[in-house]
């Protein structure tokens, strides 16, 4: 693609800072103002010209939603959820932006209850989000959380299921831990402060002015936020306080909502833990002197790390992502070899027996899981291949129900499709997984379009999963892939720590070398290779087109973290004290200097960069709209190139886009569009 079209030049505003004796230039920090009209008007008229740009592509764009829609089951419904005489479901219908929320009691027979229809909730709003979403242990009352600004500030409601009212009790700047207790007339909620950080938590008696709500619990320390969730025993409260790198558990039982919450264990820096409940003792996940974790138990009566007992010792291959317990078994969520592994054990940590899954390369998602006295485990399988399936998994019986399986009612055929997993090696010796599938016959002659993929930070695993929307790219001939770089935990904890602070350029050279080698493959040339990432995977795409321009012939960045010298020095901002464990913190000289050497936005130098398209939501609170912004600014100023620069701000929503399912169908549509279009790929296969 030739940019024929005029764009928008954004003025610069000369603006200098010192840090640690070094001058700082930031002359587009003006673009930060959203109150400022000129500042609107640049992002309207950068959304003009991407529109302008890819005005020759409007078929294309509508042809790419009609096929997308066509794989959604437009009218559906989700498997029910049972907990205790309710089941509880949701349902689309064609047409409709958003679920309806139904139950049904006593039996999957028995008349359904309408409890919310979100689409009613979203009239008159161009953005709707439920954030929580809970109803009262004698399924009475519900409490759920609403967004209509993608800012994530929720606003708690309550309802009677038993007459439909709407109560009056409302509580703005909410985030999303609500929890009732046992009395089912108490519900507990966290709130946020200035720089949108989970700070405080207050509980609420249904029927009362919330102003008149009471504190539970304040966290001062900036570095952590503040949750609150419910046993699934039922039988307590814990708010869970954490940061990047530590964290501190308190419980309270739910029968006694006006009682004080009790520290399990005092924070100790470094140390990680979670907790779940079983009979007279928790069970505890934690990386102490385990940096792969182990799991433990401890009274009830005595929770602290000195009681702690040891059922599942630590284990240098195998990472412990986490626990589900149940009466008589206990769910293990594992890693190792950076695929995901299921241990079921007894909850006195005796009796494992691993799960077996059908494919070589998968991805579980565990829940939702509402029974304690259940055998029945309940996850969500996918593949490449394979559309996301509800399983329901007999621990007692080691049998495996398929309870649904995503249709695709345009058609799909798994048969035409293969996937496998790709090794590449990094500068310094590491081996990265790669992700791969494509269409069978492809031939492998470096002439295939690809779409690489990578995240690769806070210790996020990017598993591979079914997409139905990835099918317009692979019908016409894309491989797509997922590469596994350091910075997640796909190889356990060490693969996360080899991957922020200090190592945080890891990530950016694991990355290079998988295209590198999808390249040598014969997978992709550097004229067909396009990369996408989102958020902090922004921050990946923005790091290796300033290192490798040459590498890639098409990036999208969205919503990305590329400011990272401004936002880390600007405590005011959400997420910037708490993720001073994850980049570094800025005003101590040695994280500034090697943070600077990558970040983004300082980096962009006078040199031909790939076609670039950057996204950014006008109410993200994770990452402000201006980053992509001045990214935009400065690159057009600078770079060498022709090569099509485009920004593109949604105006209505924050950090996950369009809140309805056609409004996101349509930003992917324009995403494949763009890429579609500067590969030169014709239509489907």
């Amino acid at each position: 693609m030739t940019q024929t079209a005029t764009p928008p030049v954004a003025r610069q505003v000369p603006r200098e800072t010192t840090l640690h004796g070094e001058t700082l230039a930031d002359p587009y920090h003006w673009l930060r103002d959203r109150s400022d009209p000129e500042v609107l008007a640049y992002l309207e008229a950068e959304n003009a010209h991407a529109e302008q740009v890819l005005a020759h592509t409007k078929h294309l764009r509508e042809q790419l939603y009609a096929e997308m829609r066509g794989r959604i089951k437009e009218t559906d419904v989700t498997v029910p959820v049972k907990r205790d005489d309710y089941y509880y479901y949701r349902r689309t219908e064609e047409g409709k932006q958003y679920p309806i929320f139904y139950r049904r009691h006593g039996s999957l027979d028995a008349p359904e209850q309408q409890l919310l229809d979100q689409n009613a909730l979203a009239e008159g709003h161009t953005y709707c989000r439920i954030g929580a979403y809970t109803v009262s242990p004698d399924h009475r009352l519900l409490a759920y959380s609403l967004d209509t600004s993608g800012a994530e500030a929720y606003t708690l409601y309550i309802k009677d299921l038993e007459t439909g009212e709407l109560l009056p009790d409302q509580v703005p700047n909410t985030y999303y831990g609500i929890e009732w207790a046992n009395d089912n007339r108490t519900v507990f909620y966290n709130v946020l402060d200035e720089a949108m950080r989970p700070y405080k938590l207050f509980r609420h008696t249904v029927g009362t002015d919330p102003s008149q709500d009471t504190l539970a619990y304040h966290e001062p320390d900036a570095s952590y936020f503040l949750w609150i969730t419910r046993t699934k025993s039922g039988a307590y409260l814990l708010l869970t306080l954490e940061s990047t790198t530590t964290s501190e558990v308190h419980y309270l039982p739910a029968g006694e909502p006006g009682g004080s919450f009790t520290v399990i264990q005092p924070r100790q820096h470094g140390m990680e833990y979670t907790v779940d409940h079983h009979g007279d003792q928790f069970l505890i996940v934690t990386n102490d002197d385990a940096k792969n974790f182990k799991l433990v138990a401890a009274p009830v009566t005595a929770p602290a790390k000195q009681y702690w007992h040891e059922l599942i010792p630590h284990r240098p291959d195998v990472l412990i992502d986490g626990v589900d317990a149940f009466a008589d078994h206990v769910a293990l969520y594992e890693r190792r070899g950076g695929l995901q592994r299921m241990q079921i054990i007894r909850p006195d940590g005796s009796g494992g027996r691993s799960v077996e899954f059908p494919e070589p390369v998968y991805t579980y998602k565990p829940g939702p899981n509402e029974e304690f006295a259940s055998s029945e485990l309940r996850f969500t399988y996918t593949s490449l291949v394979t559309p996301n399936s509800v399983i329901d998994y007999d621990m007692a019986a080691a049998t495996w129900t398929v309870r649904k399986q995503d249709e695709i009612p345009s058609g799909y055929d798994p048969v035409l499709y293969t996937s496998e997993r790709l090794t590449a090696t990094a500068p310094d010796g590491a081996q990265v997984p790669i992700s791969v599938v494509y269409r069978k016959g492809i031939a492998r002659d470096g002439q295939n379009p690809l779409l690489l993929y990578g995240y690769g930070s806070y210790g996020y695993s990017y598993d591979p999963a079914f997409s139905a929307n990835s099918l317009s790219l692979l019908d016409r001939g894309f491989v797509v892939a997922i590469a596994h770089i350091r910075g997640g935990s796909e190889l356990g904890r060490a693969w996360y720590e080899a991957g922020r602070l200090l190592q945080k350029k890891n990530t950016f050279t694991d990355f290079i070398a998988c295209a590198e080698h999808l390249i040598a493959q014969g997978f992709t040339s550097s004229e067909d290779l396009a990369i996408t990432g989102r958020s902090a995977g922004g921050l990946l795409m923005g790091a290796v087109m300033n290192m490798r321009p040459d590498l890639f012939r098409a990036v999208v960045a969205g919503v990305p973290f590329v400011d990272l010298i401004n936002t880390m020095t600007d405590p005011s901002l959400p997420l910037t004290v708490i993720e001073y464990e994850q980049w570094g913190n800025p005003n101590e000289k040695e994280y500034f200097e090697y943070m600077r050497s990558y970040s983004p936005y300082d980096n962009v130098a006078p040199q031909a960069y790939p076609n670039i398209l950057l996204t950014a939501g006008l109410n993200d609170p994770r990452v402000s709209y201006w980053e992509p912004a001045k990214l935009a600014a400065k690159l057009r100023a600078t770079k060498t190139d022709s090569n099509a620069l485009l920004l593109k701000t949604d105006t209505t929503s924050g950090h996950g886009g369009p809140s309805g399912r056609y409004d996101h169908l349509e930003e992917t549509a324009f995403e494949y569009a763009f890429l579609l279009d500067v590969l030169g790929v014709p239509g489907p296969a």
